[in-house]
């Protein structure tokens, strides 16, 4: 999902600046240095599930996992996402430093979201519904992260309403795998660390 340099007007790309400046305030704010591994590991599975990309206009399509990354750090997974979208951009020139912002809104802000939405059913002991909320993390967290795009691009211009459009369809077999790779994760976690998920109700927030 990230947008091309040269693509937005000045006014979305300020709003997003202005946007992910408050993000990741808050996101350092509540980053404790027992925190900071877990960012990094989050932040480099981010880095590599969005290297495989396909290009779709002035975005593209990939998998994005800002909903596992929501769910296990709150408003951590801002510099959590900033830090990854930032070396695509300088290493492999995705996106680009004027984007950054703007992109870093468009898949953090989602997990925050989700965040809120999901964590206290997630937490919750009972296996079904813990799974469902789960998968509805991981499908929803994309699903917005790409009507953000889609919002964004029709902002800059009306003329790229078609291209919003093709973006949020493209990612509909994106919003179901992320649904399911969170869905596993969280089952994976709960037999094996059961803390991570338990811990993180009112600490990431």
């Amino acid at each position: 999902m990230h947008i091309s340099e040269g693509v937005l007007s000045a006014p979305v790309l300020v709003t997003g600046a202005a946007l992910a400046a408050a993000g990741i305030s808050i996101g350092l704010k509540k980053m404790g240095y027992e925190k900071i591994p877990q960012v990094a590991v989050l932040s480099s599975a981010f880095f590599v599930a969005s290297l495989i990309h396909v290009p779709i206009g002035p975005s593209s399509v990939h998998l994005v996992l800002n909903g596992i990354n929501g769910l296990l750090l709150g408003w951590l997974c801002f510099p959590s996402i900033l830090v990854a979208l930032a070396l695509q951009a300088i290493l492999f020139q995705f996106g680009g430093i004027t984007v950054l912002g703007i992109n870093t809104v468009n898949m953090a802000l989602p997990g925050v979201i989700c965040y809120y939405l999901f964590s206290k059913l997630v937490n919750r002991d009972g296996g079904l519904l813990s799974l469902v909320a789960a998968f509805a993390c991981g499908f929803l967290s994309v699903c917005f992260s790409g009507i953000l795009v889609a919002i964004s691009l029709v902002f800059t211009e009306q003329s790229f309403m078609s291209v919003a459009k093709l973006i949020i369809l493209a990612h509909l077999p994106v919003m179901i795998i992320e649904g399911i790779i969170t869905l596993f994760c969280v089952a994976f976690l709960k037999r094996v660390k059961p803390e991570v998920l338990g811990g993180i109700y009112g600490k990431g927030a």
